[in-house]
């Protein structure tokens, strides 16, 4: 149920407000009644646009991307914000903001939220004014204040591909460091554990999505750390939910937990298999 709406915005012009709306209301009505996660703009590192190839940068990982692009570009932030909250008037919708890595970031998106829908109001514009807006966990600061975040947020999702990335500090495009890119690094495992530890505590609904959500040797594990709604394409669908069904909350817990002990990559990756051999090895090979 997520709508990357970057994709709007990969021709040379920039979409309008009614254009926005257009596109939002079709992927509405078509999932009507189930909810529509609509992210903002996701703008930067591995999709560079037409529009803005006279801003490259020397590192775009870190840089002016995503919800930060958003915020020192207000004028797109703003039609796309009212063009999401006017499309929420007509179904189930969310909207959620990416990469956000400080409180005063949420804090200055939620402000401008806030201003679209006075705007909204004086013109007499419907939408739904008890949208839900969550955000990506994408990055470690986002972890560490995670309970602070949590007071200003309905939702979390993580995103496991950058996740790992800005842990490990391993631009996962760059071949010459590629391995060193490792979702079983105990340090990932912990930071899962703890982001789910936190939406938890602040009952706060949690997904997790990106390449390993969708890995059908991981569901057990990811099981284990707290997650209950997994974000995958749909040709990983049938493995993941065989699995889901076919083993208990438990032993995914105890898989964790002994996951959570050890101190090298190899020997989780191992344990990971193992695990894997022993319940479905049909599914491993």
């Amino acid at each position: 149920g997520l709508y990357r709406s970057e994709f709007l915005f990969l021709d040379k012009d920039l979409p309008t407000e009614e254009s926005q709306l257009c596109q939002y209301k079709k992927v509405i009505d078509f999932f009507n009644p189930y909810p529509v996660t609509i992210r903002t703009l996701d703008y930067g590192g591995d999709k560079i646009h037409e529009f803005m190839k006279t801003h490259r940068e020397m590192n775009p990982f870190l840089g002016c991307r995503s919800i930060r692009f958003s915020l020192k570009n207000q004028g797109i932030f703003k039609t796309q914000l009212r063009a999401i909250l006017r499309a929420s008037a007509f179904g189930n919708v969310k909207m959620m903001f990416p990469m956000i890595s400080t409180v005063e970031e949420l804090l200055q998106a939620r402000d401008i939220t806030s201003e679209m829908m006075h705007e909204l109001d004086t013109s007499g514009i419907p939408y739904d004014k008890n949208i839900e807006i969550g955000i990506m966990i994408e990055v470690p600061s986002a972890v560490i204040a995670g309970d602070i975040l949590a007071e200003y947020v309905d939702f979390f999702s993580v995103g496991t591909n950058d996740l790992v990335q800005y842990i490990l500090a391993v631009d996962r495009v760059n071949e010459k460091v590629a391995d060193l890119y490792n979702p079983l690094d105990i340090s990932v495992l912990r930071y899962l554990r703890t982001i789910s530890e936190i939406a938890s505590s602040h009952s706060k609904p949690i997904s997790i999505c990106g390449e390993i959500a969708g890995e059908p040797k991981f569901t057990m594990m990811l099981l284990g750390l707290g997650f209950r709604q997994l974000s995958m394409s749909s040709k990983n669908m049938y493995q993941v939910k065989r699995i889901i069904r076919s083993v208990n909350i438990q032993e995914c817990e105890s898989l964790s937990r002994s996951l959570l002990q050890m101190k090298r990559s190899d020997e989780i990756e191992k344990a990971v298999i193992e695990n894997m051999y022993q319940k479905f090895p049909e599914i491993l090979i």
